[in-house]
């Protein structure tokens, strides 16, 4: 694996609550606030939140290069905030459960030393997306039900110890009952309450198909709820625009997704740069959590860098006109 640079000292050794808490900001008012009303306008920009233009990845992007034991061109994800800062200049880490080496087997021990990490080099882990594959939280029977609900409150523990300030659970792919749906998040929502994690909606499986289906079902929820936006997860272009400006005004964060990226930078399955400005018009400001991948790391580093130039290129631009 690349040498990684030794580190630069930290100025700021506050972690990153209690910078929140001293500068009067939370992490959940970036952009949409925490507990959004439905349909209400898009909040002003010019007072800049913490996670303003902020820009960083979901983990997600470098799973052909996590490992648990240190390989050659690989790394941990203990490592990761370091190669965040240090190799890409990006400090949001929007975390996956398949991302851990085994989230099954996460303790308060390997939560504070990931959460240290993430301090230690000034990155931010923003959201927990709990990706369990075999649980289901709207099945009809309630053994089953109770046992996904069971699990993702576990996984909303372990957010909260990390410092995350959102956590959502997987779409499937079939609509599922509304009523048990709706139930079941209602629960994870008041739970998550407890613990300062807002959970949040994103636009896949069932969703994909519906541009109302982010608004309509954080209108139900109705407490506790944001929409985390991801720009790749429609089933095509007739849906996508339309869904995003409907989902960004409720937006707390956004996975900023890219395929197949050409050398500059051109991207012919959609948008890019209409995904950007539908945001922008909403009123969403950030954070953007990259999420792309490529099995060749220095051809992966090199996409993200050129996605997060764009980024702050299209958010310089904005903010001038």
């Amino acid at each position: 694996m690349h040498q990684l640079s030794s580190h630069r000292n930290t100025t700021d050794k506050l972690n990153r609550r209690k910078a929140l808490r001293l500068s009067g900001v939370t992490l959940a008012g970036a952009t949409a606030m925490a507990v959004p009303p439905i349909g209400a306008a898009a909040p002003c920009a010019n007072q800049p939140a913490e996670l303003d233009d902020a820009v960083g990845i979901v983990t997600a992007s470098m799973t052909t290069h996590l490992t648990t034991s240190g390989k050659k061109s690989k790394f941990t994800l203990l490592e990761l905030p370091q190669i965040m800062r240090e190799e890409l200049d990006l400090r949001v880490i929007d975390l996956n459960t398949s991302s851990f080496p085994d989230f099954a087997r996460v303790d308060e021990k390997y939560s504070e030393q990931l959460r240290t990490a993430a301090d230690r080099f000034g990155c931010v882990l923003t959201n927990l997306k709990m990706n369990q594959r075999g649980i289901d939280l709207n099945s009809p029977q309630k053994e089953v039900r109770r046992k996904a609900l069971n699990e993702y409150k576990r996984s909303i523990d372990i957010a909260s110890r990390l410092g995350c300030r959102w956590a959502r659970p997987l779409p499937q792919m079939q609509k599922p009952d509304m009523a048990i749906h709706v139930a079941s998040y209602r629960e994870l929502c008041a739970y998550a309450a407890d613990r300062d994690v807002t959970m949040l909606v994103e636009n896949f499986g069932w969703m994909q198909n519906d541009p109302d289906s982010v608004p309509s079902l954080l209108k139900s929820i109705g407490h506790n709820i944001s929409a985390g936006v991801d720009t790749g997860n429609w089933a095509g272009n007739d849906v996508r625009y339309e869904g995003l400006a409907r989902a960004f005004p409720l937006a707390a964060t956004c996975d900023f997704k890219a395929r197949n990226i050409g050398a500059g930078g051109e991207h012919k399955e959609y948008d890019l740069k209409r995904c950007f400005d539908i945001a922008w018009s909403a009123g969403f400001r950030g954070p953007w959590a990259l999420e792309h991948g490529n099995a060749d790391l220095k051809t992966l580093f090199s996409e993200l860098k050129m996605l997060r130039d764009m980024l702050r290129r299209w958010t310089s631009e904005a903010r001038v006109r």
